[in-house]
């Protein structure tokens, strides 16, 4: 009898234990915040052609294992994750997580990584976030130039991200639009030919693996 009641307690401490310790697990896995920033990474191995935007940008501005290609602004609405970016499919336009997942889809149907990354001072977020919404319905910018009425990815978040004087807390930086062998990839070459100016290379600019880096920003390890 003794034997029994003592199972008893051992067997209700233990269900005890396992209940703390996944709230303890539920508790650190980080959730998104309004105002982070959503990098997507495909890896270097990763077959894909220098003959559309995503290889050529991959191409250009690839380093590592991972080649960031697309930053997004994350916002969080009743529960529900938004996107604010620029892409050639919709412009700059703010529409649901599963839209992006849609549009970034790899040609094997597996997903790109997705990283999050969120300002180490993110007091501004809800401003942030209301001046990259002025953006929208503004088309993508092909020509990859400032102050033409147009926005490529992390031009978008560039212009968002303002500090109380409205100034530009992102860096700009000269351009490249060569691979790693120093030559221009032909998407690069058709795409200004038809527009019929040069390749803006070391023009300044900015791109999403540069943005990246930045030391604004730390790493949230969440899960989609």
């Amino acid at each position: 009898m003794i034997y029994l009641v003592s199972l008893q307690v051992v067997m209700k401490q233990l269900e005890t234990f396992f209940a703390v310790l996944l709230l303890l697990f539920a508790g650190c896995t980080p959730k998104v915040q309004t105002g982070d920033l959503l990098f997507i990474g495909i890896p270097a191995d990763y077959s894909i052609a220098e003959d559309d935007m995503a290889g050529a940008i991959s191409a250009s501005t690839g380093t590592g294992d991972l080649n960031i290609i697309h930053v997004a602004i994350l916002e969080v609405d009743e529960g529900e994750t938004y996107i604010i970016d620029a892409t050639l499919a919709h412009g700059v336009d703010r529409h649901p997580m599963d839209t992006m997942k849609a549009d970034f889809t790899l040609k094997d149907g597996s997903l790109p990584e997705f990283i999050v990354m969120r300002m180490k001072d993110n007091a501004r977020a809800e401003e942030w976030i209301a001046k990259a919404k002025t953006f929208c319905g503004q088309p993508y910018d092909v020509a990859f130039l400032p102050d033409n009425g147009a926005l490529y990815c992390s031009e978008l978040v560039r212009e968002s991200y303002l500090g109380p004087e409205g100034e530009y807390l992102f860096d700009d930086a000269p351009m490249n639009f060569l691979n790693a062998e120093g030559e221009m990839p032909m998407y690069w070459t058709q795409l200004f030919a038809i527009l019929g100016m040069d390749v803006p290379q070391g023009e300044p600019g900015t791109n999403p693996a540069a943005m990246s880096e930045s030391k604004l920003l730390k790493r949230i390890n969440c899960k989609f």
